[in-house]
């Protein structure tokens, strides 16, 4: 076999595999059900036996996506998770994201590491704050979403009602794949659009295992349902009225969003979700690189970290870069250039996540997750690759909202002190500033927000040995300055400017919206620029 057609085969192959491949977070507000939906995802796709979200304070469980002692205790997620799940011959790269708006950041990565997501909303509530601040995420960066209205198993709102909210708000135009018989509270089953099939769907006890579904005729389905089946029937009808009718274009433009009702607990409607994300969400494509060119799929291999994370394993306080494929064939123990420095970086130890739990990944290819363990020399946003040089542009940090002085509690702690906030900063737990005046034992943290400090409270404590202190400052804004406006910003009352450590950048820290503009009015000529806000461009 001649080099040409084996490399020839060797391009076909990752073509093929990148087709497989479906990588896609899960975006909501918090207490919508999103690490229920993981699990529920997981479970129809056979990855786990039964769910791990168990109502209840005493004996409540936590789920197998949430790995971190805190997230446990707490009930929310923290930290992004990575579950790698085959189905139907496709592999599932699932991103559970943290819900909490502290926490949006990570939220962020994740979503420049995907090609779909899925957007949670509780029947209820419909559209909120975080919700909408996270689609608008998606919406700058291009990813398609996918709808899918949860909870439909307790009191809510109209279904058409919701579909109004979702156009109105957010101009996305819904269009329904499936479509619920019975009100929210009196969840009968889903009607699917296309073809017309009825699924009656029945309760498991505690939704530990699939539901049990039973298909029934047009005609079985009315004599059963009566009252609520006209209803569906006459709402379906004005849905093809308005013609609200899935189209590949336009989901993939960022126009419209299949939609779906289900309940994640009882696990109502997940398998629909699952066969959707099969059948509809986008495969691995080209990314661009810093040059604006797409990086097709089956060019030599090259990936970007979007995670850091430490100590997922307490046994070997370790530390692991999530890496998102983006083109190429991975194999373990290949050596790549890291595009930062150019120096080589081993790849000997490379797992596959399934939350807490790993497993050893020989290959991986295009949309792919994978964990390179022992990674402290890689960063968020750092790219790798093997043969010609390549870079993907860089993931931006957040504009950070609360800011607090850092110490150590006992001072005889100080080398540990100084590592574990080197480290929180690496994984982008938190921003550290720091300056001359305050020096290195007196880091400043930058936030968005206040439950970032209280991981970093615990992690210090926990994993470092170094109790710290931490001292709040009344800063609330943060804006990017460069060395010739540096001084005389610093001098000004209300305002004080630090390093960013992760990229030697200026920062002006001002207290507050009425002093920001006073400084900008006295000060045209001062450089003062606006980060990322809130997940999209200030």
């Amino acid at each position: 076999m001649s080099t040409a057609t084996g490399t020839a085969q060797d391009t076909a192959e990752v073509r093929e595999a990148a087709a497989q491949r479906r990588t896609f977070a899960v975006i909501s507000h918090p207490d919508a059900g999103k690490s229920t939906l993981t699990e529920a995802l997981a479970l129809h796709a056979a990855a786990i036996t039964s769910a791990g979200a168990v109502h209840g304070k005493g004996d409540r469980r936590g789920v197998t996506s949430d790995w971190m002692s805190m997230e446990q205790d707490r009930g929310i997620s923290i930290t992004s998770a990575a579950l790698r799940i085959t189905y139907d011959d496709c592999v599932l790269n699932l991103l559970d994201t943290p819900g909490h708006a502290d926490f949006s950041e990570d939220t962020y990565r994740v979503l420049s590491a995907v090609d779909c997501a899925i957007m949670l909303l509780d029947s209820a509530k419909g559209l909120e704050p975080q919700t909408l601040k996270l689609f608008e995420v998606c919406r700058a960066r291009g990813v398609p979403v996918v709808t899918f209205v949860n909870k439909w198993d307790r009191p809510g709102r109209e279904p058409l009602e919701l579909l109004d909210e979702v156009e109105q708000q957010i101009g996305l135009r819904p269009t329904p794949l499936n479509w619920p018989v019975g009100i929210a509270g009196d969840f009968r089953g889903l009607i699917h659009r296309a073809s017309g099939a009825y699924t009656k769907l029945h309760r498991t006890p505690g939704g530990a295992t699939r539901a049990q579904e039973e298909h029934l005729s047009a005609e079985q389905a009315a004599a059963v349902e009566e009252v609520a089946w006209d209803q569906a029937q006459e709402e379906l009808a004005l849905l093809e009225e308005i013609g609200a009718e899935y189209d590949p274009e336009t989901f993939r433009a960022g126009i419209s969003s299949p939609l779906l009702f289900g309940a994640a607990l009882p696990n109502f409607g997940v398998a629909q979700l699952l066969r959707t994300l099969v059948d509809l969400a986008p495969a691995a494509e080209a990314r661009l690189d810093t040059s604006g060119e797409p990086r097709p799929v089956d060019a030599p291999f090259s990936g970007q970290v979007f995670k850091m994370q430490a100590n997922m394993d307490k046994a070997h306080r370790d530390r692991m870069a999530f890496l998102r494929v983006c083109s190429g064939r991975f194999e373990r123990g290949m050596v790549l250039t890291h595009a930062t420095t150019d120096r080589p970086f081993a790849t000997k130890y490379t797992q596959a996540v399934f939350g807490s739990e790993r497993s050893t990944i020989e290959t991986a290819y295009p949309g792919d997750v994978i964990a390179l363990v022992n990674a402290s020399a890689l960063r968020v946003g750092d790219t790798l690759y093997d043969g010609p040089k390549v870079q993907f542009p860089p993931i931006p940090s957040f504009a950070p909202e609360h800011f607090a002085v850092a110490r150590a509690k006992d001072t005889r702690t100080d080398k540990q002190f100084r590592r574990g906030i080197a480290q929180l900063d690496s994984e982008g737990v938190v921003q550290v500033l720091s300056s001359d005046v305050r020096g290195e034992q007196a880091p400043v943290l930058a936030a968005v927000g206040p439950l970032q400090f209280d991981v970093v409270r615990g992690r210090m404590e926990q994993e470092f040995n170094a109790p710290v202190e931490l001292s709040p400052l009344d800063y609330s804004i943060a804006r990017r300055t460069d060395a010739a406006s540096a001084p005389t910003l610093h001098s000004l009352s209300g305002a004080e400017v630090l390093t960013r450590r992760q990229d030697s950048e200026l920062l002006v820290l001002v207290h507050n919206k009425w002093r920001l503009k006073v400084i900008q009015r006295d000060h045209p000529e001062l450089t003062m620029e606006a980060l990322l806000a809130g997940g999209v461009s200030a």
